[in-house]
């Protein structure tokens, strides 16, 4: 697989700590203690690192925010229908996901995956065309979130909801419009957190395989949220359901 380059203290100090056998080499700007210390833990473990300063930084990142450190790695690669299909049968009751309906916004993207790694998510599905995908500025926004949790990438989203629900899975749909509160939903057994774009949420196709729309109620001035803010509250609502089980 080709190797691809990740930038930023969390985002390589993941990488070293949850798979360290994929990085291949690592450039560093040593200019405070976070990033001696990620040296000190990249050398620990076998990795080539090599002193650098911003002006060689800043051609390796290209527009990506560094924070002193680029890393060449070999990245996990996504995986497909069929995987998914089997990663859900494996984790039966148990399954989590977040499907993400043509969002594009690789920053957004980059949240999300950090926000299901911290809540224990499965996997992240995206459809394959009209979305975001794994590129240097999601790996950087996921702050390490991308080398742990699953990015499925599916043919067709609308047939990826059915197969989900022929498992067993329950979608619930995030919708500002509906009617029933996310909060009331139901969140136990094998789940499926399904959101909309940022601009245009939900398509109509989506809407019709979910098995429940609901909202997030917002009591305060605004009327919305930012996808990837949806995305962390609802998985910590499920969190919060799963715990109390």
């Amino acid at each position: 697989m080709k190797r691809e380059r990740v930038m930023g203290i969390n985002a390589v100090d993941s990488l070293a700590e949850h798979a360290p056998e994929r990085i291949v080499r690592a450039w560093i700007r040593p200019a405070n203690r976070r990033l001696e210390a990620l040296e000190a833990k990249l050398i620990e473990h076998g990795v080539t690192v090599e002193h650098a300063d911003d002006r060689a930084l800043d051609r390796m990142a290209g527009k990506v925010r560094h924070q002193g450190v680029v890393a060449e790695f070999k990245p996990r690669a996504p995986i497909d229908d069929n995987a998914l299909e089997r990663l859900v049968a494996e984790r039966g009751r148990e399954t989590l996901l977040l499907v993400l309906d043509g969002v594009q916004d690789p920053h957004n993207l980059g949240a999300c995956l950090r926000s299901a790694a911290a809540a224990g998510a499965d996997a992240v599905v995206v459809p394959r065309d009209r979305a975001a995908g794994m590129t240097p500025v999601t790996r950087r926004a996921a702050a390490g979130g991308a080398e742990l949790v699953p990015l499925a990438v599916v043919t067709n989203l609308a047939r990826t909801l059915r197969m989900l629900a022929e498992h067993g899975v329950w979608c619930i749909g995030l919708a500002g419009e509906a009617e029933g509160s996310l909060f009331s939903a139901r969140l136990d057994g094998p789940l499926a957190l399904v959101m909309g774009s940022e601009e245009k949420g939900l398509r109509r196709l989506t809407r019709e395989h979910c098995d429940e729309l609901v909202r997030i109620p917002m009591p305060g001035a605004m009327e919305s949220l930012n996808v990837s803010v949806s995305a962390g509250i609802a998985l910590f609502a499920v969190v919060g359901s799963r715990m109390k089980s």
